[in-house]
């Protein structure tokens, strides 16, 4: 039977549960366990899929085409576990299973309530597709004492006595603020969120306490006493160079071997984190560096393209360099004054991530013309490949009313929704002016990649699989125009009727594709091409 590590946090959000499970998960494989990592979110959207990227963040897409929280990412890029619909769940998606099966009558006539039905969804749920595996870690999103969470709290507080005392454990992470007119750390808030915690039923088996310096041993002591743990269960987590940094970070710490002991395990050996040791040596030595441009509509929050920022390190990390990524607001070159040239010129490789909406899509275009006549190495992401097709049929097509439907009605539909496609378990239909959320093509598809094309090249073979999150693709029937122009269409769908790859043979590293490929790229496997993007950045810089 798997264990269950339950994690919460307290006192403030944004203190790193997600790295913390991930890390921890990392540790436990290093150690020959096998493990997987589930986030139960406590607001009531379904899916973070119609949610704001400045609300929520990047949305994450599995290989079975769920839209999840970003913290799976987290969870593949440390673990390589690909993460699966069952392992992200909100208060949303539970009520509204719920709210379904009350109106078909399964309930036989039954009160409907919190206790039992909703809490025994949720345990269903920390339950499901684990015999394979050793330790379950679940973290809890939001924060000790919020309402939305409770009921995610009384379930793990159950689910702790059915399994038995021996099969599950409870981390919390919890913040130690230094408070500098006093100049020292205050544990009080680490007590109070304790005792709140403990006051549901779910006493702590270990600590882990953010800091910004470290933490005395007679605070840790005090921690201990008043939190009812052993000192060593008390684990500092200070912040860190890198988020790879991590990981060895807690090993130091002795947060594995203190939730093996909370098991009653005595660790067989030391784990193998040779691993994490090469991926620090080559970002802290690097043998020089290059800066990529981000031409993006959401750049104001990182987080919303976190996948993306992390492929690129993986990129640098591939070819031993420094990644400088400059995020620049697609916006500001609608007008032309001149800041296209002084913001893309200084770059070694120009990106396009994925979006939604016209705001910010003429910006891009330009970026798009400016890498292709400057011959900058250009990468186009969903998309960022839709605007190259765009950009490749006005300026070298003759199209100059080449548009995407997504803006509005256009006479040349470049880009254009489409409504039906072979998915994964056949024809897949969605309906023009039908609800937003889980209507796109999702998750994992197959392509179908030319022989004689730069990206089989790159990735060493011809039929790929990669993860998609789109409405809008690019029109086959501008591709001859469009190939006339130079823009080679060297990666399709394998009935040949949705274009995945687009490339530019003339030009030292230009492609798009329709897919995201940050989401599957990790540090220890960097995804292909964004190995490739960043070797074509790094010959572009010593051009200059």
């Amino acid at each position: 039977m798997a264990r269950y590590i339950f994690i919460t946090g307290g006192v403030v959000s944004s203190l790193g549960k997600g790295l913390m499970a991930a890390s921890l998960a990392a540790l436990l494989q290093a150690r020959g366990y096998r493990v997987r990592i589930r986030k139960f979110d406590p607001y009531l959207n379904v899916d973070p899929g119609t949610m704001s990227p400045y609300q929520h963040g990047e949305v994450y897409v599995t290989d079975d085409g769920a839209e999840t929280d970003l913290d799976l990412g987290h969870y593949e890029r440390f673990t390589g576990v690909a993460s699966r619909q069952s392992d992200n769940v909100t208060s949303g998606r539970i009520y509204k299973t719920i709210i379904e099966r009350e109106r078909r009558g399964d309930y036989l006539g039954a009160t409907v309530q919190v206790i039992p039905h909703v809490t025994d969804a949720i345990k269903a749920f920390a339950r499901a597709e684990t015999d394979d595996l050793d330790f379950v870690l679940c973290e809890i999103g939001g924060t000790v004492g919020d309402i939305e969470s409770l009921p995610f709290i009384e379930a793990i507080r159950q689910l702790k006595n059915e399994v038995g005392r021996g099969n599950a454990i409870s981390i919390h992470v919890t913040l130690v603020p230094y408070i500098a007119a006093a100049g020292e750390l205050k544990t009080k808030p680490t007590q109070h969120s304790v005792r709140e915690l403990a006051a549901l039923g779910v006493q702590p088996d270990v600590l882990v306490c953010r800091c910004e310096h470290p933490l005395p041993p007679s605070d840790r002591a005090k921690i201990a006493l008043f939190c009812n743990v052993p000192e060593t269960a008390v684990i500092p987590a200070l912040d860190a160079k890198s988020i790879y940094a991590v990981p060895l970070q807690y090993h130091g710490e002795g947060l594995d071997s203190e939730v093996l002991r909370a098991f009653g395990i005595t660790p067989s050996s030391a784990p193998d984190l040779s691993r994490w040791t090469d991926i620090m040596d080559r970002l802290t030595n690097p043998e020089g560096e290059v800066t990529v441009g981000v031409v993006g509509k959401y750049v104001g929050l990182q987080d919303a393209y976190k996948s993306l920022n992390e492929a690129l390190v993986h990129g640098g990390i591939a070819n031993r360099v420094k990644v400088n990524v400059r995020w620049i607001d697609a916006e500001i070159f609608e007008n032309d004054h001149g800041e296209i040239v002084s913001q893309l010129e200084p770059c070694d490789a120009i990106l396009v991530p994925g979006a939604f909406g016209e705001r910010g899509a003429e910006g891009k275009i330009k970026a798009v013309k400016f890498a292709r006549e400057r011959e900058i190495p250009y990468f186009g992401i969903c998309f960022g490949m839709q605007m190259a097709c765009v950009e490749g049929a006005r300026d070298l097509a003759g199209i100059a009313g080449a548009s995407s439907t997504e803006f509005g009605p256009t006479d040349e539909p470049v880009v254009g929704l489409i409504t039906e496609w072979m998915g994964r378990d056949g024809l897949e239909k969605r309906e023009e002016q039908g609800d937003l959320g889980g209507t796109m093509r999702l998750g994992a598809y197959e392509a179908a990649l030319d022989g004689n094309s730069v990206v089989a090249s790159i990735y060493g073979e011809t039929v790929i699989h990669e993860r998609h999150r789109h409405r809008y693709e690019v029109n086959t029937g501008y591709k001859d125009a469009l190939e006339k122009g130079g823009l080679v269409f060297s990666g399709m769908s394998p009935d040949g009727t949705l274009p995945e790859i687009v490339e530019r043979p003339d030009h030292p590293w230009f492609v798009g594709v329709q897919f995201h490929p940050e989401l599957k790229s990790k540090p220890f496997d960097p995804h292909p091409l964004f190995a490739s993007f960043i070797q074509a950045a790094v010959t572009k810089s010593r051009l200059v």
